[in-house]
């Protein structure tokens, strides 16, 4: 099996995973293109003795770091960056090890191969990561969502994050009604309401009014990660994981100029 068909199952994922890290569709792509480039040009190889995925992080790893991340982190470190730009405490390594576990599903020692420190380090990463998330991202929140016991289990997880649940609508009418009576500072949004339309068109309605973060949620993720349509930056899988949210939540405040502490 050649490298190319190795390797292109996992595509889809590291196209998620990058446009997390990075905050941007099309900065985590471009990374994803040029860790390919560097691959195919021989300018890089893969890591040996380790599973194809890992070795594809891996690869997106030492790409990213020698650019925007290693400059992220340059910045962190030195206070050249101010609180309203990224929380330079947290570091590119930390977010990165908190996305690999809980959005990813790497464990500690996969984790650590891809960012090339030990797995507990990367455990300390993680423990960091999810500490500053619950202290300085708390925001208000809006839930998109048709299936009551699903909008009540969101509710419950983004409360126990700090978070505060301005709203939960089940159609597109509603949510749309509700952004713009209470203007979250977040957008959780199933992409099919049913009979009440796209979660979709609720959101870009919403978003032609007012800049917010969005996570979309659906069952169907690989269906949105094709590369052939317009794909969203934030994406959660169902049956979801509280990490899982709390990683993904974490990183949309995070990279959004408009984040507030909730009222």
């Amino acid at each position: 099996m050649s490298i190319s068909e190795t390797l292109a199952p996992h595509l889809p994922l590291l196209r998620r995973y990058a446009r997390a890290l990075t905050g941007s569709q099309s900065s985590g792509d471009a990374y994803v293109r040029a860790s390919l480039n560097a691959l195919l040009t021989g300018e890089q190889s893969l890591l040996e003795g380790v599973a194809p995925r890992v070795a594809l992080y891996r690869l997106f790893h030492v790409i990213w770091m020698g650019t925007a991340g290693a400059l992220e982190a340059a910045n962190a470190g030195s206070g050249n960056i101010n609180a309203d730009a990224r929380l330079g405490a947290l570091s590119a390594a930390r977010r990165a090890a908190l996305l690999l576990t809980a959005v990813e599903g790497f464990d500690l020692p996969e984790a650590g191969a891809i960012l090339d420190v030990s797995p507990d380090d990367a455990g300390l990463y993680v423990i960091e990561a999810q500490r500053m998330i619950e202290t300085e991202l708390a925001s208000k929140v809006l839930i998109i969502e048709d299936e009551p016991i699903i909008a009540l289990d969101l509710e419950n997880l983004v409360s126990e994050l700090g978070h505060e649940v301005v709203g939960k609508a089940a159609t597109r009418d509603d949510a749309v009604r509700l952004a713009h009576l209470k203007q979250p500072g977040l957008i959780l949004a199933d992409i099919n309401l049913g009979a009440g339309g796209s979660g979709i068109d609720a959101v870009n309605e919403i978003l032609s009014s007012f800049d917010v973060p969005v996570i979309f949620i659906t069952a169907y993720p690989e269906k949105l990660l094709t590369g052939e349509r317009p794909e969203p930056t934030y994406l959660i899988a169902k049956p979801f994981l509280p990490e899982t949210v709390q990683a993904t939540v974490g990183q949309a405040l995070f990279f959004h100029p408009l984040r507030s502490k909730a009222a």
